[in-house]
């Protein structure tokens, strides 16, 4: 497999809306809505990539540990600069999760792991975006 990837977004002829796909490899379509009215905008698209992407990470990882994982949400919040470029300065992750054999340290090491080494998504953010965590075990 290559380490490239490729994708196309097409504008829909409608407002600020695009639809795009994987092209390489190759993914469903989704929908972007600059105007954040029919789908997330591009903004809120990378809060959500960044939560999939480390998502992803600490399943797999949870699920090396042996821990019967029932639960897992994570909520991104995202502070924008006032001025152009508005992009992100502070990211906050908080994970909300349950399941039988996960204690504290468990949950730490796994979310530790996606953020401090594995989240390609997070480590493609500008090194000056302060990326903080919270972990609530249910």
């Amino acid at each position: 497999m290559s380490n490239t990837r490729a994708v196309r977004l097409e504008w829909t002829g409608r407002a600020l809306r695009f639809t795009g796909s994987g092209t390489e490899p190759t993914s469903p379509t989704m929908e972007i809505d600059g105007d954040n009215e029919t789908a997330p905008g591009p903004m809120l698209q990378l809060l959500l990539a960044a939560a999939g992407c480390s998502g992803a990470d600490v399943v797999t990882i949870l699920q090396k540990m042996r821990v019967g994982l029932e639960r897992l949400s994570i909520d991104v919040t995202g502070v924008r600069r006032e001025e152009h470029p508005k992009r992100y300065t502070h990211v906050k992750l908080t994970f909300r999760m349950s399941g039988s054999g996960l204690d504290e340290d468990k949950a730490e090491r796994a979310v530790a792991l996606s953020l401090d080494k594995y989240c390609s998504v997070v480590h493609s953010l500008a090194q000056d975006i302060t990326v903080e965590r919270e972990i609530v075990i249910a």
